[in-house]
């Protein structure tokens, strides 16, 4: 169904499942707010096969919940789509053309008002709508107003040196110096209207601001302007957090999450979550047979950390990652093979609006997993399907329904395919029709008789394309926005 404006932010549109789209595309980075259950259902056109669903998913079966069967699809699964080369060369031109997207090397030594207030303002304007708590009570506007003004948007100085740092551990990024939680609705506490993204061990920022209660900075990731505890931050030079950034060898991590070892001798580094796509040098110049953290390495690869001293100041430390954890001495190569591998990883996650509950959204599954082959995407739906650095195919009101099949159906593995607010990654064509693989919240269909049956996934999960419904007028393919293409 349609998305409505947000209550935070009036240029936003969404829908259930989390992903975002901005109309005005100044700053499509904005959490909107929650319309209604994203749907899916059976249409016109017939479910391909007629199996036994486990969660009533027509269409889809055991086998289809398989990478393997996706896999065995396809003509040349093993061929490499870009080599690294190519994906270089794209992640730059994503750097260069791409709004959204900030090159932390390219910023000047120091950093005027205008520039740390643009960065600022779009995100930290004092809701208007009323938000609810975790026991579904009206947040008091004294209390957002508060919220609000511990952003300190009066207290930027006209000019500061760029500060860097590096992100710790698993860190919240939040569109306001708070940690509270709100909800558009007072039964809803799923999607926190105050939480944006995550960032992971290792990945560069800038310090930009400082929020009044001294708890809070403002960062610059190259992929997000937010908030995020100070506590996640360590601070250094630019010459620490890229060097830190370049060093080799590496460790790259290809599994949905991993954690380091458990170690009571440095409780920071100990089971540390790192996500897919993850990637940390290892730490050299160790004696193999001397102990880490009170750990013989031999049977662990031994990466280097960040670590946050108690002034906040940018610390190194070796951590312990077991040698049978799903990882690699690189990225992996750019397949159809890999990427539904790699999407399978995350079947079953549960969703998680703006990598909440240690988990990510639609539009974070789609990113992180082509960050495990090397390929960095924007972070959230409207700009992932607009980025001018980003070969796309875009859909008008001009185009067909005839056009918009004949695209669907042309559809290969790996396309993102987008309407407003959601974000699907192909799998492949199973009887003449794509199947999709998404972090979706909820799904319904109508049975033999018609009727209209919800089913909550609130999970990755398998689904065909072709019958999805935006409304009971409307398909999914009527509402395509744009397709994605990660080609040469």
């Amino acid at each position: 169904m349609a998305g409505r404006v947000s209550r935070l932010n009036p240029g936003v549109v969404d829908v259930e499942d989390g992903a975002r789209l901005n109309v005005d595309r100044t700053r499509m980075m904005r959490p909107p707010l929650l319309v209604a259950l994203l749907t899916l259902a059976l249409a016109a056109t017939p479910v391909p096969a007629r199996q036994a669903s486990p969660a009533g998913v027509p269409g889809v079966g055991e086998a289809q919940l398989t990478p393997a069967f996706w896999i065995g699809l396809q003509a040349q699964p093993e061929r490499v789509i870009l080599d690294r080369a190519a994906i270089a060369a794209q992640n730059a031109k994503l750097l260069q053309r791409d709004p959204s997207m900030h090159d932390l090397r390219a910023l000047p030594s120091t950093l005027d008002r205008a520039r740390v207030a643009g960065w600022m303002a779009p995100l930290s304007r004092l809701p208007t709508q009323p938000l609810y708590d975790v026991d579904g009570k009206p947040v008091p506007a004294a209390t957002l107003r508060a919220i609000a003004d511990n952003a300190a948007l009066d207290a930027i100085p006209a000019q500061q040196p760029t500060r860097y740092g590096l992100v710790v551990r698993r860190a919240a990024l939040r569109g306001f110096p708070t940690a509270r939680r709100v909800f558009s609705a007072n039964d809803d506490t799923d999607i926190d209207r105050f939480q944006e993204s995550a960032e992971f061990p290792g990945t560069p920022v800038v310090i930009a601001h400082t929020s009044a209660d001294g708890q809070w900075l403002f960062v610059i990731s190259p992929r997000y302007t937010a908030w995020t505890e100070k506590d996640n931050v360590a601070e250094g030079s630019a010459a620490q957090v890229f060097g830190h950034v370049d060093r080799k060898p590496y460790r790259v991590v290809t599994g949905a999450s991993v954690r380091t070892v458990f170690t009571p001798e440095q409780p920071a580094l100990s089971q540390l979550q790192l996500d897919m796509g993850t990637r940390l040098p290892l730490a050299t110049g160790l004696p193999p047979d001397r102990p880490v953290n009170g750990q013989a390495p031999y049977t662990s690869h031994v990466l280097e950390l960040p670590l946050r001293d108690a002034g906040g100041t940018l610390q190194f430390a070796p951590a312990l990652l077991q040698k049978n954890t799903d990882t690699a001495a690189d990225y992996l190569p750019l397949t159809r093979a890999n990427i539904i591998r790699q999407a399978f990883k995350f079947l079953g996650e549960r969703y998680g609006w703006g990598h909440a509950y240690d988990g990510r959204d639609c539009s974070g599954f789609v990113a992180d997993v082509y960050r495990s082959m090397g390929v960095q995407l924007p972070r959230n739906t409207g700009q992932q399907a607009t980025s001018p650095a980003l070969a796309h195919r875009v859909f008008t009101d001009r185009d067909s329904r005839e056009d918009r099949l004949a695209a669907a159906r042309a559809l290969q593995t790996g396309d993102l395919v987008y309407i407003p607010g959601h974000v699907m990654m192909v799998l492949g064509q199973y009887n003449g029709q794509p199947y999709v693989i998404h972090d979706v919240a909820s799904v319904s269909y109508r049975n033999a008789g018609g009727q209209r049956v919800r089913i909550k996934l609130n999970a990755v999960s398998v689904t065909p394309l072709l019958p999805l419904l935006s409304n009971d007028r409307q398909t999914f393919v009527d509402r395509m926005t744009s397709i994605v293409r990660i080609r040469q």
